[in-house]
């Protein structure tokens, strides 16, 4: 794990960032509706694949490797990993589970299967122990469907990773679609890096 710290007075982002995270603090949030009918078709379990696909993505872009450290200091990771939730039906809680991201399909999926049988039956909030910095949340709501979702942070405007939110997939003319709710900061993300995201993200489910 490499992190690059911002030269903040030459970034190019110093105007937007100095406004949206100090002068005006600003997170926003979206929903989109993915077409993952091709997933589906493919037999190819859901959660493993998503949080393939959403890493993929998102390590392609340096605005959502971003973080801001204890210190103060801005700048990005060379890789994140995602951290998602788990639930479990005994207690009717969640845990949070980290996996490394590797850019192979196959070999994230065997890492995920890994990492569920060893720890996907711990309670807590960490089910796997030792969440390196440089990890991205992820969160799966597959009880319900939804069209608007965000989340109210009290202490988030120094939050800069993005957060994800999938809820259950539904048919809607001849497609399946899965709601993805996406809350980013707007002091290293703009509404144009948000969308190339997302509709890279549908690129990948088309393949």
């Amino acid at each position: 794990m490499t992190f690059t710290k911002i030269d903040r007075e030459t970034w190019p982002r110093k105007e937007y960032f100095d406004h949206y995270f100090t002068q005006v603090p600003c997170t926003y949030s979206a929903v989109f509706k993915l077409d993952i009918t091709k997933l589906r078709q493919s037999g190819r379990k859901l959660y493993p694949a998503m949080l393939f696909f959403l890493s993929t993505v998102v390590n392609r872009h340096q605005e959502f490797r971003m973080a801001c450290t204890s210190s103060g200091d801005v700048g990005y990771y060379d890789v994140v990993h995602p951290c998602y939730t788990i639930f479990h039906k005994d207690t009717q809680t969640f845990s949070n589970l980290w996996t490394e991201y590797t850019p192979e399909y196959e070999d994230f999926c065997a890492a995920y299967e890994r990492d569920m049988a060893a720890y996907g039956n711990c309670q807590g909030m960490m089910a796997r122990p030792d969440t390196p910095e440089n990890t991205f949340p992820v969160s799966m709501i597959p009880w319900a469907s939804f069209e608007g979702f965000n989340l109210n942070l009290q202490k988030g405007y120094d939050y800069l990773p993005p957060i994800f939110t999938m809820g259950r997939f539904s048919e809607e003319n001849d497609r399946i679609v899965l709601p993805l709710a996406v809350q980013v900061h707007h002091g290293v993300c703009d509404g144009f890096h948000l969308c190339r995201l997302v509709n890279e993200l549908q690129e990948l489910l088309n393949l």
